[in-house]
């Protein structure tokens, strides 16, 4: 059975999950805990020596970066996958596609930026993240949430019309980051909201549930850094991103 080594603390592992589940994929579901630094583990440099997830082995095949896992599943199990979650259609999936290249350095790196400062500078750094910064990193990720929501969605219900598609799955996790740690970035935005929940009930309620159960309990990560003895492992990087 196809093996996914995953975290859903992960924005990218939760839209693998969200997917594979939705559609009905069989797999294997291996937990690398972030954490407690399982991705620097040499059990899993067998597996990829990114050291990131998600990854994907199926027999002997490693694949990893998640927008290429979700284009594998997607063609792989053809006959699982209904074509409007990434469509034949030249144009169609296109527009998929400029979701997802677009993605990556607004609303995910946004995204995650006000999560880390949110969760990680004052046990990183010992003192409370200067208001200025939070505001700043709130503020790029408004920006980058109004293109999702006037050149992305507009009127339409899903990204790329009346369907959902991978580019929904991608963004929904992605907002969900910032929310787990207490920012409710869709404050003042109904078309956003109405879109989630239409996001959500497409997924399944509870499957979309069980996938941010972790992320909605963000709150504890530091303790539990603390506590895996992770904090120290990760200091380095974290000063020099904050910095």
């Amino acid at each position: 059975m196809m093996e996914l080594y995953l975290d859903l603390h992960s924005q990218p592992c939760r839209s693998v999950f969200l997917f594979a589940k939705a559609v009905g994929i069989p797999f294997e579901f291996k937990l690398i805990n972030l954490v407690a630094g399982q991705q620097y583990s040499e059990e899993f440099a067998k597996i990829s020596m990114m050291r990131k997830v998600p990854a994907m082995k199926d027999g002997g095949f490693v694949l990893t970066e998640s927008i290429a896992i979700l284009k594998y599943l997607v063609q792989k199990y053809s006959s699982l996958v209904a074509d409007h979650w990434y469509p034949a259609d030249l144009q169609q999936r296109a527009r998929v596609n400029e979701y997802l290249s677009w993605q990556h350095m607004s609303i995910r790196a946004q995204g995650s930026k006000v999560f880390l400062l949110k969760t990680m500078f004052l046990p990183v750094m010992g003192f409370e993240v200067p208001q200025e910064k939070m505001d700043a990193a709130v503020e790029d990720l408004n920006q980058s949430l109004n293109l999702l929501e006037e050149k992305f969605l507009q009127n339409k219900p899903f990204i790329i019309g009346d369907k959902i598609s991978l580019a929904d799955v991608v963004a929904i996790v992605e907002i969900m980051q910032p929310i787990g740690v207490g920012v409710n970035v869709l404050e003042g935005r109904p078309k956003l909201i109405a879109w989630r929940e239409r996001v959500k009930k497409e997924l399944g309620v509870k499957l979309f549930d069980e996938a941010h159960e972790l992320i909605m309990k963000a709150s504890s990560v530091p303790q539990m850094l603390q506590e895996s003895g992770g904090l120290e492992l990760f200091k380095p990087q974290f000063k020099k991103m904050f910095g």
